[in-house]
């Protein structure tokens, strides 16, 4: 449609592909790591990174699965460098072996991205006591991305490339409680809504990206970190919700991305030398966007900061009782 395809400032739009806005980009020798990739943008984010030469990491809960979608990629891809890795961003325990068996394998690490998530299921808890939606998409990933860090900042001292960690959030950040955060409810069955818990956990992407980006400018560190909305596309992250898939089914039908263009702002973030340099911002169509207010208040994203740390320390103590 064409109000898909406005241009902002990269040059790029909301039609824009994932396979456009790497065209000409020769990544050889860079190593990324990502979560959720056997399925809708995670997929088409990893065959692209592969296709621009990308040694690709692939983060699964399912190997078999992993393994599956290697080969086809190898298949379209002969010369595509993949390597499958088992972790469930939902558990802090395989969060801990995951970053123990990568560290042990000796890879640089240049780019991670944070793209594994799930969209209002009923309530549940994650086996580390969390509300689920929140562990999925925010406490595993916040816990893996600081157990990565060390080696993310090696790499970018070695290596002279500057490190990108990309965190896929969402528009509905914008949608969630009204306190934003529920700090004090984070578990709280009898007031939970699945859809704005969702955006209480994309939001939390979102503060994530921000906090850490000043850190890491704070320490002179040589590596960016940005959060974005892929757009809305019609895969099976609404499979939880009737309501939501009545409307990816036919109210915003004519508004909605294929996969090939909801990867595209990830890659972008991922590879592009348009996004050198760029820390600490919300993205949105391959462009600069507005983020919730809450990520433009320092106070609150560092509350939020410390929050994710102390319940990450809670959840770990109380598993090794």
């Amino acid at each position: 449609m064409w109000i898909l395809s406005w241009k902002g400032a990269t040059g790029f739009s909301a039609s824009s592909t994932a396979e456009e806005v790497t065209r000409g980009i020769e990544a050889y020798g860079l190593t990324a790591i990502i979560t959720g990739p056997t399925s809708g943008i995670g997929l088409e984010t990893a065959r692209i990174l592969a296709l621009r030469g990308v040694h690709v990491v692939m983060a699964v809960r399912n190997t078999t699965a992993g393994h599956k979608i290697k080969q086809e990629i190898i298949n379209e891809i002969p010369k595509a460098k993949i390597d499958v890795m088992e972790l469930n961003v939902a558990s802090l325990k395989s969060v801990n072996k995951f970053v123990t068996e990568f560290k042990a394998s000796g890879l640089p690490l240049n780019i991670l991205i944070n793209n594994a998530g799930m969209m209002a299921p009923p309530f549940s808890l994650s086996e580390d006591n969390i509300e689920l939606q929140l562990a999925t998409n925010h406490i595993g990933h916040f816990h893996m991305t600081n157990g990565l860090l060390e080696t993310m900042k090696n790499t970018a001292e070695k290596s002279g490339v500057q490190g990108r960690i990309v965190i896929v959030s969402s528009v509905l950040q914008k949608t969630t409680y009204k306190e934003g955060i529920r700090f004090d409810k984070i578990n709280d069955e009898k007031s939970y809504n699945a859809l704005l818990a969702y955006g209480q956990s994309k939001l939390a992407n979102a503060l994530h990206a921000k906090e850490l980006a000043r850190q890491l400018k704070e320490e002179g560190v040589n590596i960016t970190v940005n959060s974005l909305h892929p757009g809305v596309i019609a895969t099976n992250l609404a499979r939880h919700t009737a309501v939501m898939r009545v409307i990816f089914g036919y109210v915003v039908r004519l508004f909605l991305k294929n996969v090939e263009q909801g990867a595209s702002t990830t890659c972008y973030l991922a590879i592009h030398p348009g996004a050198k340099g760029i820390s600490g911002e919300y993205w949105a169509d391959n462009n600069i966007s507005s983020p919730s207010g809450f990520v433009n208040d320092p106070e609150f994203v560092k509350k939020f900061w410390d929050f994710s740390v102390e319940l990450v320390d809670r959840s770990l103590a109380s598993s090794s009782l």
